[in-house]
């Protein structure tokens, strides 16, 4: 992204004990981080690292010493080398054995300080970025879906990598249930990328589209774990290209998770696409059929990325909706928060947004969502896959022009430290702050 690397970013492997500190003073009870597998283990199985070990353990140690509630993502997009080349990682049933593996050591090393563990992020997302059009690590993608890549099948791979994922998360949910949750007494969960869908228009094909779209991006994950198997939409559209669970497959995912988390940023509008659904070549985002507009006067695009709507109202309809679908599941917003180019420390729209997010957030709660904990994306700034350096959601700025890295608070940092220390000025704007669901910032 412009040419820049997250090689380095904001440099937490070696300023762990500052960022820790940092988080203590600014109040936080909670701190999510994600393990990198090839960090770990970088063969992808076997060995491990003794400095990975080390550095995940120190930073471990560092959190329980704050009182700070550990909650660790065993996987987003870092996959070691070795096992994409070996049998092409996600898309093969051998990387279920391998994570399961690497998930153990996991449990093993770290589970008895760690509350919460996350064992995928954000499948439905990265299926179309990774797999499909191939914008996005491991970058897969063939013509004429993707551009660039030199390996790939928009048509099929998008559908296996969720479904080995689904069966990688599964198999990992029993070995932590039978072999460490007792005496650890963490929890198990998966996260899953949400935004609340509009139809664009009143037209029946745009109703059907957005219905369409909630089924392709979330009936694909949590249909299997609610009811075991893929949503009927997804089987007649997609046909023998969509995966099937044997049995044994289909009893496995069947409630493997105790929480689901959700990333949620905002809102979109979908309409119809209806060049896309009958030719002769089908990838999942024809499949899908669905064009995206962040706002009423945007392009639309066949992408499923996040615009600049600020709608708080969609994290309560998005939640009603899945109780709705799948019953009262248990949920944590895992990430939430605003992301700007403009570096500011006085970064008033993000109180805003915050602000508002956090009291709906809230209202889903009064009114019957089984929300349990809630997580502001970021604690500082970072490396963006979307935005490198250049878009900034930290409570905390990073000087990326510096060798030090050095960190400052933004006022969003101080506004919510007094928010979680006094619990100030949610409660009271609880009731006006969601009215106008389409507010931009």
């Amino acid at each position: 992204m412009n040419k820049e690397t997250g090689d380095i970013a904001s440099d937490g492997y070696h300023k762990y004990m500052q960022d820790v500190k940092l988080m203590s003073d600014i109040g936080l009870e909670a701190y999510r981080f994600t393990i990198s597998w090839s960090r770990l283990i970088p063969g992808g199985r076997g060995a491990v690292n003794p400095k990975g070990l080390q550095f995940y353990n120190n930073l471990i140690n560092e959190l329980v010493k704050e009182g700070i509630q550990i909650n660790v993502v065993l996987y987003h997009m870092d996959l070691p080398q070795i096992l994409e080349d070996e049998y092409g990682g996600w898309i093969s049933p051998k990387i279920i054995e391998d994570f399961t593996a690497y998930a153990n050591v996991c449990f093993r090393e770290f589970g008895d300080r760690v509350a919460h563990w996350t064992t995928i992020l954000e499948p439905n997302a990265m299926a179309q970025g990774s797999y499909d059009n191939g914008g996005l690590p491991p970058n897969h993608c063939s013509y004429p879906f993707g551009s660039n890549c030199t390996v790939g099948n928009s048509t099929i791979e998008p559908y296996l990598f969720v479904h080995h994922s689904l069966l990688a998360h599964a198999s990992t949910v029993r070995l932590y249930k039978q072999k460490y949750q007792a005496a650890q007494k963490g929890i198990i969960g998966l996260n899953l990328y949400s935004m609340w869908l509009y139809p664009f228009t009143d037209y029946a094909k745009d109703i059907e589209a957005t219905e369409r779209a909630k089924t392709f991006l979330y009936g694909w994950i949590l249909h299997p774990l609610v009811f075991g198997d893929y949503p009927d939409t997804m089987r007649k559209i997609a046909g023998s290209r969509l995966p099937s669970f044997s049995s044994y497959e289909s009893e496995l995912v069947t409630r493997a998770f105790d929480f689901i988390g959700l990333n949620h940023y905002t809102s979109s509008y979908t309409s119809n696409n209806p060049t896309t659904i009958d030719g002769p070549l089908q990838d999942f985002t024809a499949d899908l059929a669905t064009l995206f507009r962040g706002t009423k006067d945007a392009p639309p695009s066949a992408m499923i990325l996040p615009g600049p709507m600020v709608d708080p109202h969609g994290l309560e309809l998005i939640l009603e909706y899945f109780q709705g679908k799948y019953g009262n599941l248990s949920f944590y917003i895992q990430e939430n928060g605003y992301g700007g180019s403009d570096d500011t420390l006085n970064d008033l729209e993000r109180i805003g947004y915050l602000t508002k997010y956090i009291a709906s957030t809230l209202k889903a709660i009064r009114n019957g969502a089984d929300v349990r904990g809630y997580s502001v994306w970021s604690f500082m700034d970072l490396y963006e896959i979307f935005g490198g350096f250049k878009t900034h959601y930290g409570l905390v700025a990073v000087d990326f022009g510096t060798e030090e890295r050095r960190r400052q608070p933004r006022r969003s940092a101080h506004w919510y430290s007094d928010f979680l220390k006094n619990n100030a000025a949610i409660e009271s704007e609880c009731d006006f702050m969601t009215k106008t669901p389409h507010a931009q910032l």
